[in-house]
């Protein structure tokens, strides 16, 4: 496993990503019963913009650093900078950004519980170190599908699952969706996010087909491109497919990507979309 989030964080994946993760956990943190978040691909936690991985490819600039300073930034899309700005208090520009299960335990109340896995052996060690001082949070040094046997149904009667591989095999859609089918059987009333990246359509099409014919139920997909989604060399855009998605966000979801496609100066081709993949 080769893959290393640090040298693409806070670019506008992570946008799109993390600041929808944030408004789903909000929306579920509304009732006051104990929550559940298993982050099958966690990463390293956070990560420094301006060390060697992050400077070199400067995703973040075009990403965080777009939205950062938003001074009319959609009201949907303020929590997840607040989590932002919080870790970069009095720096003119962002220089730390948080990762998934960052965002996560920012949020978690006192009854609430985060398990994060994490393959990568270097990545598993930074986000330990990270999350040591937190009782609320276990992290494990596992392949993020086996987690989803290891873990599900939890205790706690609701909760987020949040599977974001690294997309290294040629064959992750496949493993996606037959990972979610196991995971929904056996805790079907959680809810689940996926994110993958969108170079041409083919690939996507073929993953949404086969959601469709799993036998889940209550899918909705999110998209943000900024550029035409016709050319396998390059990222243009990314996804998030969501299993039983809470009452109406998906119309908060529509608003804040449409916002971020003109934030993030979408080219022809780009911008957002919203669709029931599944009913119920």
């Amino acid at each position: 496993m080769n893959y290393r989030h640090a040298y693409h964080a806070g670019g506008f994946t992570d946008v799109v990503k993390h600041a929808a993760l944030t408004l789903v956990l909000r929306r579920l943190m509304e009732k006051p019963t104990p929550l559940f978040v298993l982050d099958t691909h966690a990463g390293a936690g956070r990560y420094d913009l301006l060390g060697d991985e992050a400077s070199k490819t400067g995703e973040h600039r075009v990403g965080i650093g777009r939205v950062i300073g938003w001074a009319a930034a959609p009201k949907a899309l303020r929590p997840y900078l607040a989590i932002v700005g919080a870790m970069n208090r009095r720096r003119a520009e962002p220089r730390w950004y948080p990762g998934s299960s960052e965002i996560v335990r920012s949020l978690l109340r006192k009854n609430d519980r985060l398990v994060a896995v994490e393959l990568h052996p270097e990545d598993a060690r930074a986000l330990a170190r990270s999350m040591a001082t937190d009782n609320r949070v276990e992290v494990r040094k596992d392949d993020g599908y086996a987690a989803l046997k290891a873990y599900l149904p939890p205790p706690e009667r609701r909760g987020l699952v949040l599977i974001d591989p690294p997309f290294e095999l040629r064959d992750e859609f496949a493993r996606i969706v037959g990972g979610l089918k196991h995971a929904w059987r056996r805790w079907p009333t959680g809810v689940y996010m996926i994110w993958y990246p969108i170079k041409d359509r083919a690939p996507v099409a073929g993953f949404h087909d086969a959601l469709a014919a799993s036998g889940l139920r209550r899918v909705i997909t999110a998209e943000l491109l900024l550029r035409p989604d016709d050319d396998p060399d390059r990222l243009n855009g990314c996804g998030l497919a969501f299993v039983n998605l809470p009452w109406r966000l998906d119309a908060t979801l529509s608003e804040l990507l449409l916002a971020l496609a003109e934030r993030l100066d979408a080219l022809p081709g780009g911008g957002a979309r919203v669709a029931t993949l599944i009913g119920e």
